[in-house]
């Protein structure tokens, strides 16, 4: 019988050396890698999704409210650069959390997380199913709908071709990322450009949604409007705090991760002010482009005219896309290879490939329950219409709904590490300290009240909340009772003398070596 430990409210299972080599990854990753994994994981947001907060705020209100949740992500960013490098597991947020807060606060944080995660690209994927079923149908001039030409079956396609590549192996991952995001970052330049220069742009298209009554044109729905384009907000920087999950992989974490990560924060923040001014100046405007499921593409075809030339651009704007939803893809798969290598999610979910030392279980795991989560969202979709905004809108709120819990508890763990393990080395010192995190935790659990506040969206945080919790009782049943001394763990209850995959490999701690 293996041994086991006690230690509070959960208990540690002995492992054998095994247990790790069965579980482990490769180190490849340098800054331009880092750095393209995290605009690249983002740059999706400037292609679609950002424009709903359009019609739900107009664009005063999606304005201030992204100014607000750039606030927000700078405090995050610059909080989860100090803690990544003194803490460089592929935990991520969940190791912070479980430093800071025990494994209670790091299951929760995970599991916040990981639903982002999962959930964040099945709602890109829904863009570009409904994407390339449009483009198909005009390049093509299809009378019918064939069932190979439908978003599910695209959706499928998707999921099947870019989980397979995460698959092969780090290094195809990184330079498969770095190609994709430079294409995506031109292509929007090259947007930019045509926009400004075709004679087609419009200031005063911001403005063209007919207000409430007592309302600007500047806010058409009042400031109550600010708060339901919060998560639409969002979404031009959501997911830049992935790049932590690359630790165990990057060549030098304690260097790369921090940059990276301050330097795509501020990349994203420049892409996404020219997305919300001069994508709306374009085609109708906020009245056209805040109800559209694809905004590039309809920008595309104000600025040159509707027409194969227009579906052809639009085809490489799916570039953008694809670059998010591969990116998130690694993302999934190390938070989940994470959390199950510590037993808070079933071990087998942990378990690399022999050769290309990929999570693939973990990988096609979550490229199954994101499908079918997108595939059942479209099938409850089908009564209403506007179908295609619908299926993205609800998918970004239910992604959005666990990212601002992640980052929340990221900000507290932040301020407590600071205070419990002051004494660890910190290579990076976030420029706003305690006060910047706390600002963000503060502007995340606003962010989280305003996702209730659009009721066109609310059954589907209802439901991801309740999944959340059904999480939660799981681990309160099990997953507390099946804890191994992974190097997130072996950090948090070594106080930092231990769990530095880098410098020392794993499972140098023992279970009967730890002290309650």
């Amino acid at each position: 019988m293996a041994q086991e430990k006690r230690i509070g409210s959960v208990t540690y299972q002995e492992v054998t050396e095994d247990y790790f080599q069965r579980r482990g990854l490769r180190r490849h990753a340098a800054f331009w890698s880092l750095w393209s994994l995290g605009v690249a994981a983002v740059i999706s947001g400037d292609f679609y999704g950002w424009n709903l907060g359009l019609d739900a705020g107009g664009f005063g209100g999606l304005l201030i409210a992204t100014a607000v949740i750039a606030v927000m992500y700078y405090g995050l960013c610059f909080s989860i650069a100090e803690m990544s490098p003194a803490l460089p597991h592929t935990g991520g947020a969940y190791s912070f959390a479980r430093s800071a807060m025990g494994p209670w606060g790091g299951f929760i944080t995970g599991l916040a997380e990981n639903m982002e995660y999962v959930i964040t690209p099945a709602v890109v994927v829904g863009a570009m199913g409904f994407l390339m079923h449009d483009i198909v149908k005009d390049l093509f001039s299809l009378a019918t709908e064939p069932w190979w030409n439908s978003p599910v079956t695209w959706w499928a396609v998707f999921y099947v071709v870019f989980v397979a590549i995460n698959i092969v192996g780090i290094e195809a991952t990184m330079r498969f990322t770095v190609v994709i995001n430079i294409l995506a970052l031109g292509i929007l330049a090259f947007f930019f450009i045509a926009v400004l220069v075709s004679g087609k742009f419009d200031a005063g298209l911001w403005t063209n949604i007919k207000p409430d009554v007592g309302a600007s044109r500047w806010l058409p729905h009042g400031i109550g409007g600010i708060f339901p384009a919060i998560p639409f907000a969002i979404w031009f920087f959501l997911a830049i705090e992935e790049l932590p999950l690359a630790a165990e992989e990057s060549m030098d974490p304690k260097r790369d991760i921090p940059r990276a990560t301050v330097w795509g924060m501020t990349t994203l923040l420049v892409t996404g002010i020219l997305t919300l001014f001069l994508n709306t100046g374009v085609d109708g405007g906020a009245k056209n482009i805040g109800v559209t499921a694809t905004p590039l593409f309809d920008g595309f075809k104000g600025v040159f005219g509707p027409g194969t030339s227009a579906d052809l651009l639009a085809l490489v704007g799916l570039v953008g896309l694809i670059a998010s939803f591969f990116t998130i893809i690694y993302a999934y798969g190390r938070n989940t290879y994470s959390l199950s290598r510590a037993g808070y999610f079933p071990k087998w979910l942990s378990l690399t490939h022999g050769t290309r030392k990929t999570p693939h279980v973990a990988l096609i795991a979550g490229g199954v329950v994101g499908y079918a989560l997108a595939v059942l969202i479209y099938e409850l979709g089908k009564s209403g219409g506007e179908l295609a905004g619908k299926i993205v809108g609800a998918l970004l709120y239910m992604a959005v709904f666990g990212a601002v819990i992640s980052y929340t508890m990221q900000c507290l763990s932040f301020i407590l590490l600071r205070q419990r393990l002051p004494h660890i080395q910190r290579p990076y010192h976030s420029p706003v300290g305690s006060w910047g995190a706390a600002i963000a935790g503060t502007i995340a659990i606003v962010s989280l009240v305003s996702l209730y506040s659009n009721s066109d969206y609310r059954p589907g945080v209802y439901g991801t909340l309740a999944y959340f919790l059904l999480g939660i009782l799981y681990f309160a049943i099990a997953g507390r009772h099946r804890l191994v001394l992974s190097p997130e763990e072996e950090f948090a209850l070594t106080k930092g003398e231990h769990g530095h995959p880098e410098e020392e490999g794993y499972g140098k701690t023992h279970v009967q070596e730890v002290q309650a």
